[in-house]
C-alpha cells in the first residue's frame, strides 16, 4: 500500500487532471481535486505522507522533507566530462565498453544509469531496477518527457529501460552470464552529512541493506563485473566481500569491485 494520494496543480488544467487518473490508475492510489489546498491540508485530510502532483506535463512528489522530481542532475556535467577525455569515476569502476548490457538494481532518478547509457551507447543496454513504485513511476515518465539539450544526453535518457521491482527477487530470474555489469548504490549505512538534497528521496527509497545472498546472485549473472557504491569509509565493502576499492582519491564516495 502507498501512503500517497495524487492531484493536480492549483489550477486544475485537463492535461494535469488527465495526467493525474493515468498515475491513479496505474498505482492504485486515490486521485483527489486539489481545490487549492496547500500540501499540509491534503496530507492532513487524508491521512498520507506524499502528494503526488501532476502539473505541466510531469509529476512533482511532495514530501514533509521536500519535492522530488525527475531531472538528470549531475548526469548532463559527468557526460561532458567523459566527452572532454576526464573520465568518471563511476564508469572507469564498472569498466564500461560501447555495447555492454548493464543492470542498474538501485535505479533511484537515473543519474548513474543515464552516464552508464552515454557509455555503453546505442548498441548497449541499460536496466535500471527500482524498488519504491512511486520513485520508479516517477523517474519513467520523467525519462520519456524530459526535454534535453543535446542529443547525447536525450538518446542516453531514451535507451534507459525502467522497471519497477525488487533487485532481489529480479536478479534470481536471470539466466547466468546474461549481462555484463551488475550495479549497486544502495542507501548508505551512514549517510553523507553534506547529502540533504537527497533527504526527501530517504522517505520514500528502499533502505534495507545489501546482503551477501544479491551479490552472490550478480556474480551468478554477471560476465564481467559487479560493482557497489558506498560511503567511502563503509565497512559494508568488506562485509559484502567487495575488495577491491576504486573512486578518487579525495572522493567521499568509493566503489567497491568485484571482478569476474
Amino acid at each position: 500500500m502507498i501512503n500517497t494520494i495524487v492531484t493536480t496543480d492549483r489550477k486544475n488544467h485537463s492535461d494535469s487532471l488527465k495526467l493525474a487518473q493515468m498515475a491513479a490508475e496505474r498505482l492504485g492510489i486515490k486521485l483527489v481535486k486539489r481545490n487549492r489546498e496547500p500540501m499540509e491540508n491534503l496530507r492532513e485530510m487524508y491521512g498520507v505522507d506524499n502528494v503526488l502532483v501532476a502539473k505541466r506535463g510531469s509529476f512533482t512528489l511532495d514530501t514533509p522533507e521536500g519535492e522530488l522530481f525527475f531531472h538528470p542532475n549531475m548526469s548532463q556535467l559527468r557526460i561532458k566530462n567523459i566527452r572532454m577525455g576526464e573520465g568518471d569515476h563511476m564508469a572507469n569502476a564498472l569498466d564500461l565498453q560501447e555495447g555492454m548490457t548493464v543492470l542498474d538494481c538501485t535505479l533511484g532518478f537515473g543519474a548513474d544509469s543515464i552516464v552508464a547509457s552515454f557509455v555503453v551507447g546505442e548498441g548497449g543496454q541499460v536496466i535500471g531496477l527500482e524498488a519504491s513504485p512511486l520513485i520508479a513511476f516517477i523517474t519513467s515518465e520523467g525519462m520519456k518527457k524530459f526535454l534535453a539539450t543535446n542529443y547525447e544526453l536525450h538518446s542516453a535518457i531514451k535507451r534507459v529501460q525502467v522497471i519497477n521491482a525488487d533487485y532481489n527477487e529480479y536478479l534470481q530470474t536471470l539466466p547466468d552470464n546474461s549481462v555484463d555489469v551488475v550495479y549497486f548504490d544502495p542507501m548508505f549505512r551512514h549517510p553523507l552529512r553534506d547529502s540533504h538534497n537527497i533527504n526527501p528521496l530517504r522517505s520514500v527509497a528502499d533502505h534495507r541493506p545489501l546482503e551477501l545472498t544479491a551479490v552472490n546472485e550478480a556474480k551468478r549473472v554477471a560476465r564481467h563485473r559487479v560493482v557497489m557504491k558506498e560511503n567511502s569509509r563503509s565497512l559494508e565493502f568488506a562485509r559484502l566481500g567487495f575488495n577491491e576499492i576504486a573512486g578518487g582519491k579525495h572522493s567521499k564516495v568509493h566503489y567497491g569491485v568485484i571482478r569476474l
